[in-house]
């Protein structure tokens, strides 16, 4: 079945065409959140998120652009929501364990079991995800579509809404900035 019929079936709420779709999708929704929050339980969760979304919002998809983009920008929408509100979470968690509530501030490491990545290069990694969480969010968007999803420039400035030039200068910056952050960390280790 092409992909314009499952989505006008979609459209009629045809449960087997919703089930095709998450069979088709659902590692790219999968890895896209977990490059973005770098957690596999989040990414799970968002990943439920965003097909629910794709099952309540699939008559605002119009077609101008391929359903996987609009599926993209749904599961970046998604993770970044996520993201503040766990942020968001942490400085309540903080402020209250400031005033004497035992509660404290929950810090969640990386959890990368990322797919495509061996064992013996999970410790570098790690340092690489770490170092892309701390990138200026549409860099680290741009970023992890690119060279994490492997999508073009022009895709990625399609998700995105922005010109492929912007695509390239976000991808360029996130470059430049994991180099300066890694090149301090390797010369120590290294030394």
């Amino acid at each position: 079945m092409d992909e314009s019929t499952l989505i006008e079936r979609l459209k009629q709420g045809d449960e087997a065409a919703f089930k095709t779709i998450v069979e088709t999708w659902q590692k790219m929704v999968y890895n896209t959140a977990l490059g973005i929050v770098q957690n596999e339980a989040d990414a799970e969760d968002i990943s439920q998120e965003v097909f629910v979304k794709v099952f309540h919002s699939i008559n605002t998809f119009k077609g101008d652009s391929k359903f996987s983009t609009w599926l993209y920008r749904v599961t970046v929408a998604k993770a970044i929501d996520h993201e503040r509100r766990k942020k968001s979470k942490k400085r309540f968690a903080f402020v209250t364990s400031l005033f004497g509530n035992e509660g404290q501030e929950v810090l969640h490491p990386a959890d990368f079991n990322h797919p495509g990545v061996s064992l013996d290069k999970k410790e570098t990694t790690a340092i690489l995800f770490a170092a892309v969480k701390e990138l200026p969010e549409k860099q680290r968007i741009a970023f992890t579509l690119n060279k994490l999803e492997g999508l073009s420039h022009a895709e990625v400035s399609e998700i995105m809404k922005i010109s492929v030039t912007a695509a390239e200068l976000l991808v360029h910056r996130a470059k430049t900035n994991l180099r300066k952050k890694l090149a301090n960390y390797f010369n120590k280790e290294y030394k």
